[in-house]
């Protein structure tokens, strides 16, 4: 494969910027397909012609079809069609791509960003909480922490799907998506054991005859949640314990 056609600086950024509203037009039928296309729209203005030459309608009609992806890797779909558009590949082969990359993008994002990124960043928010940080301190920390991520792959799809064109499946070979799910995972699992029974203590307030109780009930929910693993959802014990602490607020 040659070199890829270099973009320029703002068709670049007008390219992420759009990224960031892949969803603004999504719909039951196209899905994310409205997106897809306008994200590519500064790109394919470079195509013979220009917006109002045949290749560019027929391009943006072809990519504002049906489309699915997680909304943070869309990005990696977007950079290599529209490499593969500037190439010249053939419409069977983009064709073929754009169905086959939805999956394994929509799941691989699923992964790393709501099971994993989404927890992660939401807990170091809740330990901030219980060090006794100010409120607008704690949803500083975790908008901050959890866009730095989201732009960061967002970016990095972007600019690996152009430089891959149609072989980008080899982007989803990183490391970052192979491990990078399950090292998140336990990583929140951790802070989760740490932060939660000071988050606790930090509701119940600081009577020392609490602390015994508060480390008892993180000793028990974790044999509990030991026990209960791949018998059910862990979802489902997260949203029973956020009851248990918010009930117990209100009736205090």
């Amino acid at each position: 494969m040659s070199a890829p056609r270099q973009l320029p600086f703002g068709i670049r950024f007008a390219t992420l910027l759009r990224l960031l509203a892949v969803q603004g037009a999504w719909n039951y039928e196209t899905l994310m397909g409205n997106g897809i296309a306008f994200a590519m729209e500064p790109g394919l203005r470079l195509l013979p012609g220009g917006t109002d030459g045949a290749p560019f309608r027929a391009a943006m009609a072809r990519h504002a079809s049906y489309f699915n992806a997680h909304p943070y890797l869309a990005g990696l779909a977007v950079g290599a069609l529209l490499r593969a558009e500037l190439d010249g590949e053939d419409v069977t082969r983009i064709e073929r791509f754009r169905t086959a990359c939805c999956g394994p993008l929509g799941s691989v994002g699923d992964r790393l960003v709501w099971a994993g990124w989404l927890p992660a960043c939401s807990l170091v928010a809740l330990g901030v909480f219980s060090a006794g940080a100010a409120p607008l301190t704690v949803v500083l920390t975790f908008v901050v922490l959890y866009n730095l991520g989201h732009l960061g792959l967002r970016l990095w799809g972007l600019e690996a799907g152009y430089r891959n064109g149609l072989r980008v499946a080899n982007s989803l070979g990183n490391p970052l998506f192979r491990k990078g799910p399950a090292a998140v995972a336990r990583v929140a699992a951790l802070t989760a054991g740490v932060v939660w029974p000071l988050a606790v203590r930090g509701v119940v307030g600081p009577a020392r005859s609490w602390l015994v109780f508060v480390l008892a009930a993180a000793a028990a929910g974790a044999f509990v949640v030991t026990r209960l693993q791949g018998r059910v959802e862990g979802w489902r014990v997260a949203i029973a314990g956020l009851a248990g602490l918010i009930l117990y607020s209100v009736v205090r």
